[in-house]
């Protein structure tokens, strides 16, 4: 079986806007292996979170395709996306993502219950990600009662509560202090190392370079891949 389970190539994002064209991602191409965690850096700008969201099936490329475990995204019906977003590909956002009025527990539950996961496996799965995060003891807290970095730790685990095979991560430390954003960086790192996912992070911070497997490199929506 290959390990490489995301595949895009001549990806493009042009925005049409009244003064011209904004090419924001300029034919990309890239894949994504099991088990090893690369990093995308840029400075903020640089198109980073429009390849994600690419990536991720968010947000349509112009021109190019992006093929997740064999499935065209491009040609796939919308349920078939659906279904690749919803089980295949795990996404951690900056900004946390959590809702607010559910605790830890049941925001990393939330996507078993999508799946329609039976109730015990949702615990035994939630039990271990939040063991595996460092959050067992503060399962019933909201996200208002934790700090950032455990907020963080929340999303990561709610991102692979589904079992993913990809996991694309959007600056996820740039909330953090510089101690806690070391820390999530080494969980990421683990995570795709022990769990065999293959995380893509980006980053404007330079100093995850030596963290990653592999380097990508995006300046004005152009992706260059370090050797």
């Amino acid at each position: 079986m290959s390990d490489t389970v995301l595949e895009a190539s001549g990806l493009s994002v042009v925005h049409r806007t009244p003064a011209g064209d904004v090419t924001a991602l300029a034919d990309a191409t890239l894949e994504l292996r099991r088990g090893e965690f690369t990093v995308l850096i840029g400075p903020s700008g640089a198109g980073k979170t429009t390849l994600l969201h690419v990536l991720g099936g968010i947000q349509h490329p112009t021109t190019g395709r992006v093929s997740v475990g064999g499935v065209d995204l491009a040609e796939a019906g919308e349920s078939e996306v659906d279904r690749i977003r919803r089980d295949e590909i795990g996404y951690v956002f900056q900004s946390f993502g959590l809702i607010g009025a559910l605790s830890a527990q049941e925001n990393v539950e939330l996507p078993l219950r999508i799946q329609g996961a039976d109730p015990a496996e949702r615990t035994r799965v939630v039990a271990h990600l939040l063991e595996r995060v460092g959050l067992a003891a503060h399962a019933a807290q909201r996200p208002g009662e934790l700090s950032g970095g455990q907020q963080q730790r929340v999303g990561i685990a709610r991102a692979l509560a589904g079992r993913p095979t990809v996991l694309l991560a959007d600056e996820p430390t740039g909330q953090l202090d510089s101690h806690t954003a070391e820390a999530m960086i080494e969980l990421i790192g683990s995570i795709a190392h022990d769990e065999g996912v293959a995380v893509l992070l980006s980053t404007h911070d330079p100093s995850i370079v030596d963290r990653a497997d592999r380097v990508l490199e995006i300046h004005d929506g152009v992706l260059r891949h370090r050797g």
